[in-house]
């Protein structure tokens, strides 16, 4: 498999900075909105994919199981320092570090997963995707969240020669290195080639301008953002949009059923070899590769590249 250009955070302060201190109180509320109204009750095992320092982690309810995956060691270690290794109800947290074009995990093995501001800086969305599609059991739901090209800051930039780039065209801008802005539809079209059946939309951060976000209470912000997500399914032209898919098999499907408890890891080298779970050291029995787990965080990365985005 091509090893592709990986946006890595690796020592980013990004929780700090970005999301604590960087007044983004009302994306942040109004994507808690998005998940609520879209997450399943609950079920045994779900996949937080782009987990970063945990922020969405505690919003997800009635789990046994959370796997918390991130390409960056330091951005699960923080996790970990705020979540530890047990979530709310009692739900087992744990927390590996792998990329999404390698996923280190038996076929079948979680009832839900959730990608949160992640696609945006992926070179190959539909790789990841099938991927993604690869881990889930049969009819569960994932919930994804795009950057969306369509918006309409930038369809008036367009109109009125403020930017080059089409916001109608179906491919995606690489507004910078490895950061995307992605069609509605051209998402949609990548989910159905994975396997998803889109099931509801929600457009989010309808309101994502700082005048607004200085002047207008963020209770009647976020409430009045909450009212226009409804609008999803009917057009997409907020920066954001929140997308609940399923993974569509049929009866006669001959895809892989749940794994067993024990088999829990694949190496994501040798791709669906049985790995076992035997810390301090992973070992694959068939290439024979070595994957470490360090301060409780399992590193089944394949490659390490050098940092290339922030």
């Amino acid at each position: 498999m091509e090893e592709l250009p990986i946006c890595n955070y690796e020592g980013s302060d990004y929780q700090v900075s970005f999301w604590d201190r960087g007044g983004r109180a009302y994306e942040d509320a109004a994507e808690a909105v998005a998940l609520n109204r879209l997450m399943p009750v609950g079920g045994k095992r779900l996949l937080e994919l782009g987990a970063g320092a945990g922020r969405n982690t505690p919003r997800y309810h009635g789990f046994e199981q959370i796997v918390l995956l991130d390409y960056s060691l330091s951005q699960l270690q923080q996790a970990r320092q705020r979540l530890g290794d047990t979530g709310q109800g009692g739900t087992s947290l744990r927390y590996v570090a792998a990329d999404v074009y390698h996923l280190p995990f038996f076929p079948s093995l979680f009832d839900a997963a959730t990608m949160i501001r992640t696609l945006h800086h992926l070179v190959d969305p539909r790789l990841a995707l099938s991927q993604v599609y690869q881990v889930l059991r049969a009819e569960s739901p994932f919930i994804l969240e795009f950057a969306n090209k369509q918006n309409l800051k930038s369809i008036f930039r367009y109109a009125l020669h403020r930017q080059i780039w089409n916001p109608f065209s179906p491919e995606p801008v690489e507004f910078a290195p490895l950061n995307f802005d992605f069609h509605p539809a051209t998402v949609r079209t990548w989910l159905k080639i994975s396997g998803f059946t889109v099931e509801r939309q929600l457009t989010v951060s309808h309101f994502r301008i700082g005048i607004l976000k200085r002047l207008v209470p963020l209770g009647l912000l976020v409430k009045l953002d909450s009212l226009a997500q409804l609008t999803g399914n009917l057009w997409q032209l907020s920066p954001s949009v929140f997308v609940c898919a399923r993974a569509n098999r049929g009866a006669s499907s001959t895809f892989p059923a749940r794994a067993e408890e024990a088999t829990f890891f694949t190496c994501p080298a040798c791709v669906n070899t049985p790995l076992p779970d035997t810390p301090p050291e992973l070992v694959c029995p068939v290439c024979g590769r070595h994957y470490p787990v360090v301060d409780g965080i399992y590193d089944l990365r394949v490659a390490q590249p050098e940092k290339v985005g922030s």
